[in-house]
């Protein structure tokens, strides 16, 4: 099966935090093992900019929406790059082809009669860009963002969402992983069978939007239109190719859980509505919490993911932020654990046992690898099953639980180091003994560097070159023990993670 990915689009109402970056390197992660694993890959990240918050902070900087959105487009394109994401489109939801789509999708909704026109009063929060019921607030106020919402009173057009009520129930019961992990499916079904209400595609007195095709003076409520680019995106990102009959509906979701309702409710309805298959998956990931409080703009307690990477290295923050926390859970992350993990886990377990490793044949052998596999040894044991043991945790996205399988062999190899002894082997002049020992540490490390290309591609890469391994040798088929042939010229590799002081990076 193809392997289609999405972020969600972030709204331009502010620059980039950690969060965003988060849910990035998650499915950059994923789609490089689908790659791995021979797969045709597409990976969809970029900006929803038609949200009332994009209006507002561009009419408080005395600058037209789109004119603001422009402007702060560069520093949302730069994180995939620099946290180096693979992602095969940056989508902009001003894009004429996404425009033009979302019209037309609209339309095919409007045409099978699930549209009707209303007036819809409630509370609105602007940073949720979404309605909230007396209920969901908490004194009062937005309880993620901590702000009082707006009181909107107007006349919209509508979806009949609760017609779908029934076809919903059904599809969740036919597919219980349509949503994962578990309890987020429990907590989307429970949403659906307590009863679904219609909610307003569209807004009055806003020009800032894609226009409504049978009534021009309103826009595109922003989820009506955000929700799409998973869609539209397809019909645009390569000028010569419509990609919807090889991706769709083969899409894989990733979201946050504070819009599993737009995602796991309203999308799937609105699909079926236009006449879509639904997608294939979908998964909602908890938050990074800073001091127990999602990590968030309004808050005031964001962590600049630049900063990080100028300080650490990508690879050290794409680590840290799957190692921190178990990918699907809420959890805490602090500025010293992303230290104390890079010193301990990169520096000492990778680091070291790359550095010492490559020294001892340098040193002991003359930078000559002897191919002297043996299926009874120790590190074939280590390794044996790690590539389906892996694969098939991340068939249910369970990117954490993999990297702690791949770093089980991290510090079996280290061990092996010390009960093997390799500078003894050497003193004793047991040299058969030794060349098998220095054989199996080099090629356990070619296995580590392999399966750790998801998350760390760039060190991945130089574990292999120091041990005179192509660093494109990285086929999933290679996770496996006694595939390093013979070979010359290794030297003491350099450190992978060099020392670095506690920085002063604030939140």
């Amino acid at each position: 099966m193809p392997y289609y990915v999405t972020t969600p689009i972030y709204y331009v109402n502010a620059t980039p935090h950690i969060g965003h970056a988060y849910t990035t390197i998650a499915a950059d992660i994923l789609v490089r093992h689908y790659r791995q694993r021979g797969e045709d890959t597409f990976f969809l990240t970029g900006v929803d900019e038609h949200a009332s918050n994009v209006a507002r902070v561009a009419s408080e900087r005395g600058l037209a929406p789109q004119e603001y959105a422009d402007s702060i487009l560069g520093a949302w394109q730069e994180v995939p790059r620099r946290v180096d994401a693979t992602n095969d489109f940056f989508i902009r939801t001003s894009d004429d082809g996404h425009k033009a789509f979302v019209q037309e999708f609209l339309q095919r909704i409007y045409d099978a009669g699930d549209i009707y026109e209303g007036v819809y009063a409630g509370w609105y929060c602007v940073r949720c860009e979404a309605f909230k019921t007396e209920a969901e607030l908490v004194d009062g106020k937005c309880p993620i963002h901590e702000t009082v919402p707006d009181w909107i009173e107007e006349q919209n057009w509508f979806f009949r969402l609760s017609a779908y009520q029934s076809r919903l129930l059904a599809l969740y019961d036919e597919r219980p992983d349509f949503v994962l992990p578990a309890f987020r499916y429990n907590e989307a079904r429970s949403f659906i069978a307590s009863g679904l209400q219609d909610f307003s595609i569209s807004r009055a007195g806003q020009p800032w939007g894609v226009p409504i095709p049978w009534d021009p003076s309103q826009v595109a409520y922003v989820w009506a239109d955000a929700l799409v680019n998973y869609l539209s995106a397809l019909t645009y990102a390569r000028s010569d190719q419509d990609l919807r009959p090889t991706f769709w509906p083969v899409v894989r979701h990733l979201l946050g859980k504070d819009i599993l309702r737009f995602h796991c409710v309203y999308w799937p309805a609105l699909l079926l509505s236009a006449g879509y298959d639904v997608p294939h998956q979908l998964f909602v990931h908890g938050w990074l919490l800073l001091d127990d409080r999602k990590i968030s703009k309004s808050l005031g307690n964001v962590i600049d993911p630049l900063d990080l990477v100028d300080v650490y290295g990508a690879d050290a923050v794409r680590f840290w932020s799957i190692r921190s926390v178990s990918f699907g859970q809420d959890g805490s992350v602090s500025l010293e654990s992303l230290h104390e993990r890079y010193e301990h886990e990169l520096a000492n377990d990778l680091g070291n046992l790359l550095s010492r490793t490559t020294a001892m044949i340098d040193r002991f052998v003359g930078g000559e690898l002897t191919a002297v596999a043996r299926a009874d040894s120790e590190v074939a044991g280590l390794v044996a099953g790690l590539g389906d043991d892996v694969a098939g945790r991340f068939d249910v996205y369970d990117l954490t639980g993999a990297l702690e399988r791949i770093w089980e062999v991290v510090r079996g190899l280290n061990r092996h180091v010390e009960s093997r002894a390799p500078w003894q082997l050497a003193k004793d002049e047991k040299l058969d003994e030794l060349r098998a020992t220095l054989y199996d540490l080099a090629d356990g490390l070619r296995v580590v560097a392999t399966a750790l290309f998801p998350y760390i591609p760039s060190t991945s890469r130089r574990i292999l070159e120091a041990l005179g391994e192509s660093p494109d040798a990285v086929g999933w088929e290679r996770v496996a023990y006694g595939l390093t042939t013979a070979r010359s010229g290794i030297v003491s590799a350099q450190p992978l993670f060099p020392r670095i002081d506690a920085p002063a990076v604030t939140a």
